[in-house]
């Protein structure tokens, strides 16, 4: 299993912006690799999704436009990059990697990981 944690998270006001990263403990070439979320009272939910080549990306649509994922191999690390947050982006969020290596598919759902994060706690204030 690949332990992964994940950082950056805080409070910050509604408009601002924060980057989340999620260090690996192995090498993460070959990973297909997201962030999910997961607010008070509500189920997790995809929030984006990188393919190991990073020739596929996923956006749910709530954060299409403000939101973007990227991975440096070379630091077996995943970012997000959130702009322009909204109180309803509130979640603890978490990182997930597919240790399945050279997937050709590429799934946005919780059962297509399985590798995850402790969370980081995400609040935006409004």
């Amino acid at each position: 299993q690949v332990q992964l944690v994940e950082s950056g998270g805080g409070l910050v006001q509604a408009g601002g912006s924060l980057r989340l990263s999620c260090a690996a403990s192995a090498r993460t070439f070959g990973y297909n690799m997201a962030w999910f979320r997961q607010a008070p009272g509500k189920d997790r939910e995809i929030v984006a999704a990188l393919n190991w080549s990073e020739r596929s990306t996923y956006y749910t649509d709530s954060v299409k436009g403000r939101f973007t994922i990227s991975r440096d191999n070379a630091k077996n690390t995943v970012y997000l990059q959130m702009n322009s947050l909204k109180p309803e982006d509130t979640a603890v969020y978490y990182c997930a990697v597919d240790t399945r290596r050279w997937r050709t598919t590429f799934g946005v759902r919780s059962s297509d990981f399985d590798s995850w994060g402790q969370g980081t706690q995400v609040t935006v204030s409004s």
